[in-house]
């Protein structure tokens, strides 16, 4: 997870936080978990089809961290399990605190 300060178009000046995440699409409930490495695994009930998982995935973040979902952005592995996902503005340390608290 890294933190980082981004500009906007009109120059605010916008926290945001790089999330490295494990996805595991057609899960019987969406949750967190923690792996054996310390990463994050997000379990998702939608399907790897069609861009429903990165669309549930979005859906996921945006309810969990209460950021709007145009504010989150998957940048890297859009076909992948293996996904890097930008959120603007949060920090760190509130994704963090948030994210574990949300661990099952």
């Amino acid at each position: 997870m890294n933190s980082r300060k981004s500009q906007t178009k009109d120059e605010r000046v916008v926290d945001t936080v790089i999330l490295s995440l494990r996805i595991q699409p057609h899960a019987s409930k969406n949750e967190i978990i923690t792996m054996e490495n310390g990463g994050l695994k997000i379990r998702l009930t939608a399907p790897p089809v069609d861009n429903a998982a990165n669309e549930a995935l979005i859906r996921f973040l945006s309810d969990t961290l209460a950021v709007s979902k145009s504010r989150i952005e998957i940048i890297s592995g859009h076909t992948s399990r293996d996904k890097i996902v930008r959120i603007l503005g949060i920090t760190e340390v509130e994704a963090k605190r948030i994210l574990n608290s949300e661990v099952e």
